[in-house]
């Protein structure tokens, strides 16, 4: 396809060159894209102005015009890719429990500014809720069966009755009543709260009358109903949402012990890129260095400006050893042509490789290593646009969800309407919409066009991803659904993981 590079297609014929499986080290050389087409270096970007297409795939741009005319040399590309690839679903579980590995700051924060945080630590119950017997309607409290004489209040002879916010009452004697508000505290042998339009006073006798069934305990909010002290309210991983921030309060919290958010590097590489005006000789604009800083911020953590380094392999070796982040992000240069220094320079500073690319179309040369053993992460994204987000969403989604503390969230899947074609071998991305059938019928997703490798206008319209397994799907057939960071974030959270 024009306009975008070899090294992420998702075409028919999956290919890779021999590199290192899962949890080895990383040499120098290691092929993780096709050889390149003619005047390309692999795994570099596109500028996304491909022309349109369908949902079915694109022919494949990652096998070589020229070595695709010799079958010996596609057919052994392809059966390395299969022997060495990690199986998507492989690998995001992978990603995962490597997050959750590393051993996570925290950080202790009063609840004004814990909101969008991840509880470090379970949230239990400080006190019981409520911590007395507390009157759940205005009304009047009673003591046994009436009709009931009429008490005066507990509030210096105003015929206010027993108000909220107040120490003890007195004990209630059995056949008496007393008015009470919402909140206020029950007196000792109180047996019920009758409602104020449930009840008719004579006060010609003293007396209240129920006009209806009087149950005990009705309208009384027991001590410890909610909880007691010491239960666990909620468990470590959770995200402070404003209701988790009135719970706090209500259990008796101050400060909430918290994980700190993720710290991520973006290193931009490339010699082709422009940041501003339109493409020309031979440059094309960068489009993942103005995506992934928003992007990252969506998924609820902290990143720094994109530093563009372009293909210089010291500055890379540089900025990988400086790097204090919890994760570094690259993009392209992960394939292995002349300016591809990603696997070499890994492979000089020792880093521990635990992907090395992942069986999904588009996107399969991306790269996850352990820079270090106390260090940071590195993410390797492919150099095309869809691509690199399907990198994203494979292994820097649930890495940074497991480095953030977050609980794993259950995946969920949705009717896809229309077919849609798959690889022969590997898992593909598909970006959709959901769509409500006519007359509120069920909710379903609906692919989308434009989700070439090197192609950004379906996603920038999706609500997420559909995990298409390999040979395709039929209309009809339930899908498992990425939903992009975006779709469930609200202005409090400052972003939320998908």
């Amino acid at each position: 396809m024009p306009g975008q590079g070899p090294g992420q297609g998702s075409g028919p014929d999956p290919v890779q060159s021999p590199g290192p499986g899962p949890g080895s080290s990383v040499h120098q050389g290691t092929d993780h894209g096709a050889a390149h087409s003619p005047g390309r270096a692999p795994g570099r970007r596109s500028s996304g102005h491909s022309s349109g297409q369908s949902a079915a795939p694109e022919s494949d741009p990652e096998s070589d015009p020229e070595s695709a005319r010799d079958p010996r040399t596609r057919d052994r590309r392809a059966d390395v890719h299969r022997g060495h690839a990690t199986a998507w679903g492989e690998a995001r579980a992978l990603a995962a429990r490597a997050g959750r590995a590393a051993s996570p700051r925290t950080l202790r924060l009063t609840l004004d500014r814990a909101i969008g945080r991840v509880l470090a630590e379970p949230l239990t119950a400080l006190t019981d809720l409520p911590s007395f017997d507390t009157s759940a309607m205005d009304g009047w409290v009673v003591a046994g069966p009436g009709p009931w004489s009429l008490r005066g209040g507990e509030d210096g002879g105003q015929g206010l009755g027993i108000l909220a916010g107040h120490s003890a009452p007195a004990p209630l004697p059995d056949g008496d009543a007393v008015r009470i508000a919402t909140g206020a505290r029950i007196p000792a042998n109180g047996t019920a709260v009758i409602r104020s339009e449930h009840a008719h006073v004579d006060e010609a006798k003293g007396l209240l009358y129920a006009q209806r069934q009087v149950v005990p305990g009705q309208d009384i909010r027991p001590r410890g109903q909610e909880c007691r002290s010491g239960d666990q309210l909620l468990p470590a991983g959770t995200v402070v949402t404003p209701a988790v921030l009135g719970l706090s309060a209500a259990a008796g919290y101050d400060e909430l012990l918290t994980v700190s958010r993720p710290r991520v590097d973006v290193l931009v590489l490339g010699d082709e890129l422009l940041t501003t005006g339109l493409p020309r000789d031979g440059l094309i604009r960068d489009a993942l260095g103005p995506m992934i800083g928003p992007w990252l911020r969506a998924m609820g953590v902290e990143v720094s400006a994109p530093r563009r380094l372009g293909d210089d392999r010291e500055a890379l070796r540089h900025a990988l050893t400086t790097s204090d982040a919890d994760l570094v992000i690259t993009t392209g240069g992960t394939a292995a042509g002349p300016v591809d220094h990603v696997h070499p320079v890994l492979a000089e500073i020792g880093a521990e490789l635990l992907v090395d690319g992942v069986a999904v179309r588009p996107g399969h040369p991306m790269l996850l290593t352990r820079l270090t053993s106390g260090g940071p992460y590195l993410v390797g994204l492919p150099g095309n646009p869809l691509a690199a987000v399907s990198g994203l969403l494979t292994l820097a989604e649930p890495l940074l969800r497991g480095l953030a503390g977050q609980m794993v969230e259950d995946s969920y899947r949705v009717v896809v309407r229309d077919e849609v074609h798959g690889h022969p071998h590997d898992t593909r991305l598909v970006p959709v919409v959901h769509r409500v059938g006519a007359g509120s019928g069920p909710e379903h997703v609906v692919p989308l066009h434009y989700n070439g490798p090197a192609m950004l206008r379906g996603i920038a319209g999706a609500d997420g991803l559909a995990v298409v397994p390999p040979g395709g799907v039929r209309s009809g057939t339930e899908v498992e659904i990425l939903d992009l960071p975006w779709t469930s974030a609200t202005p409090w959270t400052e972003g939320c993981f998908t």
